[in-house]
């Protein structure tokens, strides 16, 4: 299964046109002000994110309304763990927000092909961001998947007490078959 991209046209309920594709270098100044811009999210150079727009491309994907971006996932597979999809960071814009696209994001780039063997996902979560654990919880509720956390980089231990520490969240495994069905539901 190979998805570039997902389109949606939702005219007829008063949205506007949404598409989801790969990032491409060009993109990487949008993003990074995307990321700017959303309220409670990390911010990385904007050389940072013309990296993921163009080295891990294959993994990240960028949604777009009406030709700005909205949404991005920033993604990769880890080198020693080709069946998991660790996800950096999400983000959406106040003005695509309603409309589940967090998870059609990551969902996009799970019917990669790069991704064919992938049978996790991963990411780290500040116990109280509930946005993400609702994100995830949803993500594993639609792979029919287990969701565990367990804490990976402590406060003190790895933040020097600036940062709360983030929970490691592991998604699977799930079966790669089912993904496409559980994902359109």
């Amino acid at each position: 299964m190979h998805l570039a991209a997902i389109s949606q046209n939702n005219a007829s309920a008063g949205h506007n046109h949404l598409s989801i594709r790969s990032p491409k270098r060009e993109d990487g100044a949008a993003v990074w002000k995307l990321v700017r811009e959303t309220v409670g999210l990390d911010d990385n150079s904007m050389y940072c994110n013309l990296l993921q727009c163009s080295h891990f491309a294959s993994t990240c994907a960028l949604a777009e309304m009406d030709g700005e971006v909205v949404g991005w996932i920033s993604g990769y597979i880890p080198p020693d763990h080709s069946d998991t999809l660790f996800v950096w960071q999400v983000c959406v814009s106040e003005k695509a927000r309603g409309r589940g696209l967090a998870r059609q994001l990551i969902t996009a780039v799970l019917a990669r092909d790069v991704c064919a063997d992938v049978r996790r996902v991963q990411s780290t979560i500040t116990k109280d961001n509930s946005a993400s654990w609702a994100l995830f919880g949803s993500i594993a509720e639609r792979l029919d998947a287990d969701l565990t956390r367990q804490a990976h980089f402590r406060r003190d231990d790895h933040f020097d007490g600036l940062h709360d520490t983030e929970f490691l969240v592991t998604i699977g495994p799930f079966e790669r078959e089912a993904l496409a069905i559980r994902s359109a539901a």
